[in-house]
């Protein structure tokens, strides 16, 4: 029973927005609110000199933007929440993709005042592919914007998502008064002092009632209440029903740097939001509630600590409890493991766990046992589907820069390609490495890292690909296999795996090449399991 109740209490969501909609200063204030924090540090403002809990990589602190997804962990009201910040710039979107496989639930930040940008659409469309509830916060309301329906409107459209409001604002930007909570039927009025941790809110049942022309003055009354006839009329009633199943998405606006909001949406996400769910593997449908532990590693960071050169694995319990110093199947390798030290996390602070319940997040320390979308059981040989590595877009020739740290090199791009921040190629006419990003930022941060965490430095060198793409031949034997090779000697690498890639200098040879060889298949997408099974078979 004590499973059971563990799992009714667990909340594991996911941020997600465009670059600078606030995601970051939202995490942080649910912790304060939460109580897991004293102080909140803004990510941009200098004069803040504590840097935000969640960006604990230098990088980020240096740039003001999340590079890495990262882990936090709290308890509100009796409900254990597990929130994954992500990365918003596109560069690091598949560290964001990989990361919406290990969330219950997702919340979307939009600014005020840009709406709906691309990065949004693209990470929204992968939570609707997934059924992924969701609930949008729309941040910044102390600031100019645009209309509170032209937004709606926005969201729908762009988003192709089925709104309902469950809070709305009285005025904007310089006219804002505060927030009317569709959900508990009350005013919070706006201060400005950011402050006051928690604001007052006034109940106020009947909008009606004269005491809203005291609190917010006659003519924001009068606009408030002709706003929410229309919300009435317009959008439908909330449904936790069709919430749960990715149909309808309600919306709370309010100014996350300003602590205003925030508290209406977490007491209505710790009461709506959906607790840990089922997830399929390659053989069957695996239930939260049932008792053999299983879980799967979705990420995996180097030098979380950079005086101990730590890499820590990070596992999504879907199934059973996952206890300290016992053993469990590492289902690719085929051999059990036992962790010593199991770390829970609150961002910079990680604690050593014993027991975890389905929907945690565990931090496991690794020496290179782990890929990402490996599987952990109690004895069950089974593979989680369904996370996925993209075919780059980028890609440069790397090259030692100091000849007396080829070692720290080779360390050093080992640990990160294994991190999942770019992929790895081995051309095979001549032997030199390739890497490949889904962004071009992610060279900076390769690079910088290396130079910091492992003392070793890496010159670029152009490689003009359009493609990589992973190749799949029907019958290896086979002449027409053979010739392709032959012909496209030039062209060909081993990824990480050993799997055989081709490199498509532009979408015309890569069309030609498919005409030539039929029997040869191409894959831009591979799902990280047993090397590669979808696309070896």
């Amino acid at each position: 029973m004590l499973i059971k109740r563990e799992i009714e209490r667990r909340r594991t969501f996911g941020i997600i927005s465009h670059p600078d909609a606030g995601k970051t200063t939202l995490t942080e204030k649910l912790l304060l609110f939460g109580g897991a924090i004293q102080e909140a540090g803004a990510v941009k403002n200098n004069k803040i000199k504590k840097g935000a809990t969640s960006d604990f990589m230098e990088i980020e602190r240096q740039r003001g933007i999340s590079v890495a997804t990262s882990v936090l962990a709290f308890e509100y009201k009796d409900i254990k929440i597990n929130i994954l910040d992500t990365p918003g710039h596109k560069d690091f979107a598949e560290d964001t993709f990989r990361t919406l496989t290990a969330v219950d639930s997702v919340i979307v930040v939009i600014d005020v005042a840009k709406g709906v940008e691309e990065q949004t659409e693209k990470l929204v469309e992968v939570c609707r592919m997934r059924n992924i509830p969701m609930i949008v916060f729309i941040n910044k309301l102390d600031r100019e914007g645009k209309d509170a329906f032209e937004l709606l409107d926005e969201i729908e459209q762009k988003l192709n998502l089925r709104v309902t409001p469950l809070s709305f604002p009285i005025g904007m930007g310089y006219d804002f008064k505060g927030i009317y909570n569709i959900w508990e039927k009350n005013v919070n009025l706006f201060s400005g002092d950011s402050r006051k941790n928690i604001e007052e809110t006034i109940n106020i049942k009947d909008i009606s009632s004269p005491e809203l022309e005291k609190l917010i003055g006659e003519k924001a009354a009068e606009t408030l209440r002709e706003e929410l006839e229309l919300v009435y009329e317009v959008y439908p009633d909330f449904s936790r029903e069709e919430y749960l199943n990715g149909k309808l998405q309600p919306v709370f606006f309010g100014s996350a740097l300003n602590n205003f909001g925030v508290r209406e949406l977490l007491d209505c996400f710790v009461k709506i939001a959906p607790t840990p769910r089922p997830k399929e593997s390659d053989t069957r449908l695996v239930k939260p509630d049932e008792k053999e532990f299983s879980g799967f590693v979705f990420k995996i960071h180097a030098n979380m600590d950079p005086k101990h050169r730590d890499r820590l694995a990070f596992i999504k319990i879907v199934s059973g409890t996952f206890e300290r110093n016992k053993p469990y199947l590492h289902v690719r390798h085929n051999k059990k493991l036992k962790f010593s030290s199991p770390n829970a996390f609150f961002a910079e602070k990680k604690q050593i766990v014993d027991i975890s319940f389905p929907g945690d997040i565990v931090g496991l320390h690794d020496t290179g046992n782990f890929k990402i979308g490996d599987t952990l059981t109690e004895g069950e040989v089974m593979q989680y589907k369904g996370i996925p590595s993209f075919s780059p877009e980028h890609f440069k020739y790397i090259n030692n820069a100091d000849p007396l740290k080829s070692k720290q090199l080779e360390k050093g791009i080992d640990q990160l390609m294994d991190e999942g921040v770019a992929q790895l190629f081995v051309l095979e006419l001549n032997g030199r490495k390739a890497i490949g990003t889904v962004g071009a930022l992610q060279f900076e941060v390769i690079q910088y890292r290396l130079e910091h965490e492992y003392g070793a430095t890496c010159r670029y060198e152009n490689l003009n690909v359009f493609k990589a793409c992973w190749v799949e031949a029907k019958d290896p034997k086979s002449d027409e296999f053979a010739d392709f090779k032959r012909v496209k000697a030039k062209f060909l690498a081993k990824d990480k795996r050993g799997q055989l890639v081709f490199f498509a200098d532009s979408s015309f040879t890569l069309q030609m090449t498919q005409s030539k060889y039929p029997n040869v298949k191409f894959h831009f997408v591979s799902e990280f399991e047993n090397s590669f099974s979808k696309t070896t078979k």
